[in-house]
């Protein structure tokens, strides 16, 4: 980082969001570890070049979006660095989410029977009509919304796969009551989009931000495709890692 950072007073953006955004893309990139202090209102005041109302208010908002948080008469400072997520032939969020001294949990935010359309058809190589599954979850990495998913999974195949999920908050724990033991990641395709109203609700985000859009398809060990997913990640809070051997 440079001692002093210049802004575009020009661009239509207002000057306290280009500075949250700054500060959000140098927390993303490491520059400020989890757990470190912000430098004080007045040193990043010198160096945005304005005022500490400005800069205050910068910092308001990546509080209120739990990127940062204040500790009274000690300062200001990073709450949570962004999730390392693999992209792998082996993706658990739980384990993921654990392995990195955060506590996982899923929650149920709607389900629905429904019957697949060519495209569902083609992902989970079941004929047109088949009976799906469909699931919303909310999966959470210490109380923060990390990913809203949309998953599809064929009814006679995982029949009470709503119930379990609901139970355990884990869909590698449903997938085993339903005798599917393990599973493996056939293919992952990244994209990203505008978050949509309803997206942004449950992940606590602003309309207008943007979310990783991931689409996979998990196949079972006789490599059967078991599962369809498209989940919606706050791109602020994930860092998606694509392993080297897939």
């Amino acid at each position: 980082m440079t001692n002093t950072t210049s802004l575009d007073r020009s661009a239509g953006i207002a000057v306290w969001r280009q500075i949250m955004e700054t500060l959000k893309a140098e927390i993303i990139s490491g520059a400020f570890e989890e757990g470190s202090k912000l430098p004080p209102e007045s040193s990043l005041a010198t160096r945005f070049g304005v005022n500490r109302h400005t800069v205050r208010r910068a910092i308001a908002a990546l509080t209120s979006e739990g990127i940062l948080r204040a500790d009274q008469g000690r300062g200001t400072f990073v709450a949570s660095a962004p999730l390392s997520y693999p992209i792998g032939p082996r993706t658990r969020f739980s384990e993921i989410v654990s392995g990195q001294d955060r506590s996982p949990s899923g929650r149920l935010i709607g389900s629905a029977l429904e019957e697949a359309d060519a495209l569902l058809a083609n992902q989970l190589d079941v004929p047109l009509g088949t009976m799906l599954i469909r699931l919303e979850t909310l999966r959470v990495a210490d109380g923060v919304p990390m990913i809203v998913g949309t998953s599809w999974f064929v009814q006679a195949t995982v029949p009470n796969f709503v119930a379990d999920y609901a139970e355990s908050g884990s869909i590698t724990e449903a997938l085993r009551q339903a005798g599917i033991e393990d599973y493996r990641r056939k293919e992952s395709r990244i994209t990203s989009e505008l978050v949509e109203a309803r997206d942004a609700q449950q992940l606590g985000i602003s309309l207008g931000q943007p979310v990783l859009v991931v689409e996979s398809i998990n196949l079972d060990t006789s490599g059967k495709p078991i599962q369809y997913t498209r989940a919606r990640a706050a791109a602020d809070r994930i860092q998606l890692v694509v392993n080297g051997d897939i």
